[in-house]
């Protein structure tokens, strides 16, 4: 509900300093529900499979880009410039476990989020192409501010697909920041778009304003499996 200034200025005049306090304790309270309830509704909306920490996470084993560090992917700059990032490292070294802690960070900051497997999304791209629906997915992922590509390239595509994920890319070249996380080097796309060009033009857009970070270190999976075995010494 909203008032008019003439009323704000009528309940300004009349009110006593008790009751201007009351207000004010009101207004704050209401807005924290408000914050918190788009929080949640974010967070729904960007459906992360697991919840994951930044507060946890050891960057000590990435390999950041020259003049760009931990403090600097942690400011959430990247949003607002709508920056892409390539998350690159063999299985299990923590690609998915940053790219879902940065969407959380964002969506706590208020931006909107988009988390998807490659696969699962070129799923739901093929069957809106097929069932009329794709400009209304299309539009659900346009209206968010991050969208994160997990396991990108880890099953090659047809002509379809393809296109489509592709369309995904060029459309969020400089609208929206991307992740991507992935083992599969530049030189190898057009293995995953089988297709040179398209490939090509894919990696030229994330390039161009984006960042490669590589994962490097020991497979925190096989980490975690050695201290299940052990009894979790």
């Amino acid at each position: 509900m909203f008032f008019s200034k003439e009323s704000v200025d009528r309940f300004a005049q009349s009110a006593t300093p008790g009751q201007m306090r009351a207000l004010c304790d009101l207004l704050d309270f209401e807005m924290g529900v408000r914050a918190e309830n788009k929080r949640r509704r974010l967070m729904r909306r960007a459906c992360f499979p697991v919840p994951k920490s930044l507060d946890d996470f050891d960057f000590t084993e990435l390999a950041m880009p020259e003049g760009y560090g931990r403090e600097e992917l942690l400011k959430l700059g990247f949003v607002e410039s709508a920056q892409d990032f390539v998350f690159y490292g063999k299985t299990g070294r923590g690609k998915t476990h940053l790219a879902i802690a940065l969407g959380i960070a964002c969506v706590n900051a208020g931006y909107e989020a988009l988390f998807f497997s490659t696969a699962s999304l070129v799923r739901r791209l093929v069957v809106a192409m097929n069932d009329g629906t794709l400009e209304s997915l299309l539009k659900e992922i346009r209206r968010a501010d991050v969208v994160i590509l997990d396991e990108f390239g880890y099953i090659p595509l047809d002509v379809d697909g393809a296109r489509l994920l592709f369309q995904v890319i060029s459309e969020s070249y400089e609208a929206r920041s991307l992740i991507l996380t992935t083992n599969i080097e530049f030189s190898r796309w057009g293995t995953i778009f089988a297709d040179e060009k398209l490939a090509a033009a894919a990696v030229d857009r994330i390039v161009h304003h984006g960042r490669l970070i590589e994962f490097n270190g020991p497979s925190r999976r096989m980490d975690a499996a050695l201290m299940l075995g052990k009894g979790g010494d």
